[in-house]
């Protein structure tokens, strides 16, 4: 496998928060049902912070000019 082709792959992690945040959002703006006592948006979008770093980290790790 070629460098440049494994850090492409690695940086497709960057488009979780992406579809986290805006694909998923209309998707997900409900009042109902509620999870753990709160509207499911809310908990949608604390989901989606959560990830966030998780994906940026995953994309480092994977990316290999960032190993040197």
């Amino acid at each position: 496998m070629s460098k440049p082709f494994a850090r492409r792959r690695s940086l497709l992690w960057l488009l979780v928060p992406y579809a986290l945040f805006l694909v998923a959002l209309p998707l997900v703006n409900r009042v109902r049902p509620t999870v753990f006592g709160i509207p499911f948006l809310f908990f949608w979008m604390l989901l989606a912070t959560v990830a966030t770093p998780v994906a940026v980290w995953l994309a480092h790790r994977g990316d290999p000019a960032a190993r040197r």
